[in-house]
């Protein structure tokens, strides 16, 4: 508010806020430029011109997609799905002491428990399952259960943080009222507790199935079993039709998986 001849004039921003709105504006753009600068440099942009025409003669080659290479797929695909459904269980297991040591209202320590446990949820949600693939696979050598072990570690952040989050949001006067009755804090937890993160517990293990089928399709790519090694063993030798085939199998498991997904949660929600 600034005055002139005693009328009083309204600004949107004050001059700090206008200066640091257009400093805002000046480093984004700035970055902009950086970015793309970087990006021109380390771009061969002879291929970038040709991509449209390597995608047409790609394309043609996929299809008709190898219906007949569908038999070599089953197997496969139920190792997929073991490895995305056992690996979330052992997510889900992991991730639930790991919530309830996290949440302010049951951790033990929010000194010393409770970081610890932040940082078990952090680690975990910053490495990718095809990174923990690539560990595991070097560690314990390829197949299902380098697998197993990935979705595993990368699931248990992904629970436990939305767990967490849901203990904290609970309604304390049933905690209050059960503990007023001399209950044991495991008794606080089992009457009160749970039954109140039941139905988000399930709608999130539920949503991290669902994911866990897409990304251990590719899990095969650095031999930790599933879709993924068919889908490596085509592309080496270049068969697009096979390649063809493989996506469209990985689709209609992801659209099913999707649909179970979504059915379950609207049961338990």
């Amino acid at each position: 508010m600034t005055r002139n001849s005693s009328t009083p004039v309204w600004h949107y921003r004050t001059r700090t806020q206008t200066l640091i709105h257009w400093l805002g504006w000046f480093s984004l753009v700035a970055l902009t430029v950086f970015c793309w600068q970087l990006m021109n440099e380390n771009t061969i942009w002879a291929f970038v011109s040709d991509a449209p025409d390597q995608a047409a003669d790609i394309g043609g080659r996929m299809f008709p997609p190898a219906w007949g290479y569908i038999d070599e797929l089953w197997a496969p695909l139920w190792d997929t799905i073991n490895i995305a459904t056992l690996g979330t269980l052992m997510g889900v297991a992991i991730a639930i002491p790991v919530a309830f040591l996290a949440a302010t209202n049951t951790t033990p320590s929010t000194r010393f428990v409770r970081p610890v446990a932040l940082l078990v949820i952090v680690a975990s949600r910053s490495i990718n399952s095809l990174i923990w693939a690539l560990l595991l696979v070097a560690i314990i050598g390829p197949g299902l259960l380098a697998g197993v072990f990935a979705i595993g570690l990368r699931s248990i952040g992904f629970v436990a943080k939305l767990l967490y989050e849901a203990i904290e949001e609970i309604d304390t006067t049933q905690v209050e009222a059960i503990r007023a009755t001399g209950a044991s804090g495991a008794q606080v937890i089992d009457y009160a507790i749970v039954p109140q993160i039941l139905p988000a517990f399930w709608g999130i293990s539920v949503f991290r199935w669902d994911i866990n089928i897409r990304e251990s399709t590719i899990l095969g790519l650095v031999g930790a079993g599933g879709l993924g090694i068919q889908l490596s063993a085509s592309l080496a030798t270049l068969a697009w039709n096979q390649v063809a085939m493989i996506f469209v199998v990985i689709l209609a498991t992801v659209v099913i998986a999707e649909w179970v997904s979504a059915k379950v949660r609207q049961a338990v929600i």
